[in-house]
């Protein structure tokens, strides 16, 4: 089960299209091997189309059947001023705007401009939010441009990672700063910055904020030799001015923050990317990951996904509206892909890596830099740099963790100021608290669809999160942390800094004082010591909270009778069907919540944290675990509904821990996963999580009916069935196939199964021939139950010849099986001649009056208790009544709205016949009532089945 998230090969930065770091060894033999009789430029195309043909591993995932341009939705592209003030939102609501200004393709925007001069390179700015798809799209244009279908007058597109080039610290021309990257083009002529040639040249330098350029002429020099030796920020600076290669053209992408680095007098276009507009552009993508995402032809199951997730967009719902930018059509790809297409032999995934990894992929790297940090706790930490992302979790995940807490999923404007806002003061603070609102807080935060048309009628607009999932990753995220500090772990923190220097400074003092002034008062300055270690207990017992409260959170008296987390989660993605429960609607749910607390704990996510600057040390995951541990063992002792065991399943799976796993497993003695509907991912998840425990470790009972099995799911969770005593596989959808897999599993010599329960399977007559040819060499079976699959008289024949071969069978029910008078009698004759058979179950049968007292008299012939065999028939044996009446109408009440009920209540009918004849034979008072007693029994039973009949 355990293996490591390991993101594995280059690191990608922004949707996976630029390098974040230097390329490995591997790669960078593309840019520096070279044949001297090929064209430099021809070279390049060949480079920049292997390069960026590379699909990221967050891609990957999706199967990697599909190439870039099969994977490629084109947003919508605007040529817009960025002065315009109006939301993009709220300006393609307007359907006149969009017919007199369509969309763009990405390969326009170098198209001639009227009136401009031909001499000077053109400067074009490509804007938007985050998430919108500005790096797909350049590297759809350099993929484009490679294959010659687009930018035909250019010969040379030299992209650049302006993450890269911010890392840049010794100064370098032009010439030396392309060279090094593209080695073929270090000599080459159109870089000369001599003739009209430059024109053919394309720079793109690619998310511009992060970069910090000063056109002011005081502040960067100018120059206009490409081989003078400069910082990378002024070599850009001096490209775009039009100093250094001036016909060049250049292409600059950024975020709306942004957009006032470069001055407008050296932009002559600006295009908005404003994501995916309309349901088109969202199904296209969707379709091009999930239905055209294999090698083989889709499924009926997935056209059904794609079907129900289509309904849900077209809803307006608040899907839809997330998905406006393409990061979060990402996010819900890669969740139901996750969700519905399991792959038994890939690497283990888990839903918060996935997110982890979503936040990688949109603000890997990024810090605020120079500047006191704002926040709802006004907290001052000096001129530093902070992490981004750790900075989203101080703010934004406070946010989540508060209505985390108080059940709550929107939020006023008011209180965005107070948890993001907060204290600010300082010009740099509010530039910042600009930045952040515009980058992050609008990426994470929408407005909510149920309220979105207060706003024109005057009432107050509320904000959600843009996928209700990532306020509980946020919310857990902010915890384990650290992040939620008691005032006392706030104090103490800064005061045992403070004691603990000063007291070792008083140590010396005193150690030196002492030997000339021996008074033990002394001593009591010791004290001083003990603060640090004081407050290292307090920080232990923080471990301690978090764990408690992923414990509490986990069983929670009032989310018991909610569906599993998993269910709950394609929900939100593709809608509930029909009306929604009551208990849903009366207050929130977060039971995804600790399921992503255990699942940031795990060593995968927490590599994937550390590149994002939110460090866990292993120390207090260690202190969590251990406190887990006892909170988990204790509490998973009571009694939980099904819903609840798969979710303790899956926060198993997600913490990818198999010594804690093992733990908790070691406490428990069965599993009750009743009325589940399980799919591969769950038979994933459990098999996964079983796969953790000591081989020694065997499952007293594993409860399965109701769960939508198939034969598929039953050898994916054949390795779990294998290691457990009692099986039930009652009411699910196993076939005539499933039998050959069963029959494998039962003779296989680890088989530990003692009971199996198969009722209302329709295994018929030729899948029970298959399956009873495993009673042969089976050792370990001991109670079988075939009530109601299907067997006849053929299959009831072919049970008694195969009992022969059997010594350790103990107990068979064959009950509702159509079975006549003959074949039972054959089967009780085989079960009375069996060594250890005690008890066969024949009710519900097409059994006559004669044939159930010979069945019975035949029970009851033979000396020794082995030859004596309990038939239960009818709720009377002849003139008596049956001691197991009771067992036979339990199994009967408990059944009786899945079978067929005209069949049942003939049954019934025919007891009550059975009953009033054996009544009417004894002359005991005392039998009369008994008989009465069980006889308004029944027909209670035929009244509420009267009842239950639609």
């Amino acid at each position: 089960m355990y293996r490591q998230l390991c993101p594995g090969g280059p690191v990608w930065s922004h949707w996976g299209l630029f390098p974040s770091v230097l390329p490995s060894v591997s790669h960078l033999r593309l840019y520096s091997s070279s044949t001297p009789s090929a064209d430099p430029a021809v070279i390049h195309k060949q480079k920049l189309a292997q390069w960026f043909s590379h699909l990221p591993n967050e891609e990957k995932q999706f199967g990697g059947y599909f190439s870039q341009e099969t994977m490629h939705i084109e947003p919508l592209i605007l040529e817009r001023n960025p002065g315009e003030s109006e939301n993009i939102r709220t300006w393609l609501k307007n359907p006149s705007r969009r017919h007199h200004q369509p969309s763009l393709m990405i390969g326009q925007l170098f198209d001639p401009v009227p009136g401009a001069s031909q001499e000077m390179g053109l400067n074009v700015v490509l804007y938007g939010a985050v998430g919108t798809g500005k790096t797909t799209v350049v590297r759809k244009l350099i993929l484009d441009w490679c294959a010659g279908s687009a930018l035909p007058q250019f010969k040379l597109v030299i992209p650049f990672s302006c993450k890269d080039l911010s890392l840049q610290t010794r100064p370098t021309s032009l010439r030396h700063l392309v060279g090094r990257k593209y080695l073929h083009l270090h000599k080459n002529p159109l870089l000369n910055g001599v003739g009209p040639e430059g024109r053919e040249v394309l720079f793109i330098f690619n998310a511009m904020e992060q970069m910090k350029l000063d056109f002011g002429s005081a502040s960067t020099e100018l120059c206009s030799d490409p081989d003078e030796p400069l910082s990378a920020e002024t070599i850009v600076v001096n490209l775009v001015r039009k100093y250094l290669l001036p016909e060049a053209s250049i292409l600059v992408t950024t975020r709306l923050s942004a957009l006032d680095s470069i001055p407008n007098k050296y932009t002559d276009r600006y295009f908005q990317i404003c994501g995916f507009s309309n349901l088109d552009q969202q199904k296209a993508y969707f379709t091009s990951r999930l239905l055209h995402g294999s090698s083989g032809p889709p499924s009926q199951e997935t056209e059904t996904l794609l079907e129900m997730l289509y309904l849900n967009l077209e809803r307006e719902s608040q899907l839809a509206a997330a998905c406006f930018l393409p990061s979060y059509c990402w996010l819900t790809c890669a969740t139901l892909h996750f969700l519905h297409f399991t792959d038994p032999l890939a690497h283990i995934r888990t839903l918060t890596g996935i997110f982890t990894s979503f936040l990688r992929l949109n603000f890997s790297g990024e810090v605020l830099e120079g500047s006191n940090r704002f926040g709802g706790g006004g907290d001052k930490v000096g001129q530093q740099s902070t992490s981004l992302v750790h900075h989203v979790v101080q703010t934004v995940g406070k946010l989540a963790y508060d209505g985390v807490t108080n059940k709550r999923t929107s939020f006023s404007e008011k209180e965005l100021e107070q948890w993001i806002g907060g204290k600010t003061k300082t010009d740099e603070e509010l530039r910042q608290l600009a930045v952040f609102r515009t980058d992050v807080l609008d990426f994470f935060l929408v407005p909510c669809m149920e309220t979105s048309n207060l706003e024109e009628g005057g009432g107050e607009t509320r904000y959600v999160f843009a996928v209700p999932a990532m306020q509980e990753y946020l919310a857990a995220l902010y915890v384990v942390l650290g992040e939620k500090k008691t005032v006392l772990e706030k104090v103490g923190k800064q005061a045992s800094e403070a004691i603990g220097q000063a007291g070792e400074d008083l140590t010396t003092l005193l150690n030196i004082l002492s030997k000339f002034l021996p008074l033990r008062i002394f001593a009591i300055f010791n004290l001083v010591k003990m603060f640090p270690s004081l407050y290292h207990r307090i920080i232990g017992y923080g471990k301690g909270r978090i764990a408690r409260t992923m414990t509490a959170e986990m069983f929670r008296t009032e989310d018991q009778f909610n569906e599993d987390v998993l269910d709950q989660i394609e929900q939100s993605l593709l809608g509930v069907q029909g009306p929604k429960p009551k208990e849903r609607q009366e207050r929130e749910s977060f039971e995804l919540y600790p399921v992503f607390m255990g699942g940031l704990l795990s060593y995968g996510n927490r590599v994937l944290l550390d590149q994002l600057g939110c460090t866990i040390k292993s120390t207090v995951v260690a202190q969590i675990t251990r406190s887990l541990e006892k909170h988990m063992v204790k509490d998973r002792q009571k009694h939980q509904p099904p819903e609840e065991v798969m979710d303790l399943l899956f926060f198993l799976y997600e913490f990818q821990n198999p010594h804690f796993t093992a733990e908790v497993l070691c406490s428990l003695k069965s599993l009750n996963l009743s009325t589940v509907c399980m799919t591969p991912l769950k038979c994933f998840v459990l098999r996964s999580v079983l796969s953790s425990a000591p081989s020694r470790h065997l499952l007293e009972e594993l409860n399965l009916s109701s769960c939508h099995l198939t034969q598929e799911l039953l050898e994916m969770l054949g390795p779990v069935l294998m290691r457990t005593r009692s099986l039930n596989l009652q009411f699910n959808r196993l076939s005539v196939e499933s039998c050959t897999y069963l029959k494998d599993l039962l003779l296989d010599s680890h088989c530990s199964i003692r009971s199996l329960k198969l009722c209302d399977n329709v295994l018929t007559e030729t899948g029970a021939h298959c399956l009873l040819e495993a009673l042969a060499g089976n050792r370990s079976l001991r109670h079988l139950s075939l009530m109601h699959t299907g067997l006849g008289d053929g299959g009831a024949e072919q049970l008694a010849a195969r009992l022969r071969q059997n010594k350790g069978l103990e107990e068979l029910n064959v009950a509702y099986n159509s079975i006549g008078d003959s074949a039972a009698i054959k089967l009780v004759d085989a079960c009375r001649e069996h060594p250890t058979i005690n008890t066969v179950h024949l009710y519900l049968n097409q059994l006559s009056t004669t044939g159930k007292q010979s069945l019975y008299s035949r029970a009851q012939r033979g000396q020794g208790p082995t030859s004596r065999v309990k038939v239960l028939a009818s709720v009377t044996e002849g003139a008596d009544l049956s001691e197991n009446w009771h067992p036979i109408l339990s199994v009967i009440r408990q059944h009786s709205t899945s079978w067929e009920r005209e069949r049942v209540r003939q049954q019934l009918q025919h007891f009550l016949q059975d009953l009033e004849g054996g009544r009417r034979q004894t002359h005991s008072w005392l039998k009369k009532l008994h008989f009465r007693r069980v006889e308004r029994g029944i027909q209670q039973m035929l009244r509420e089945l009267d009842q239950s009949t639609p």
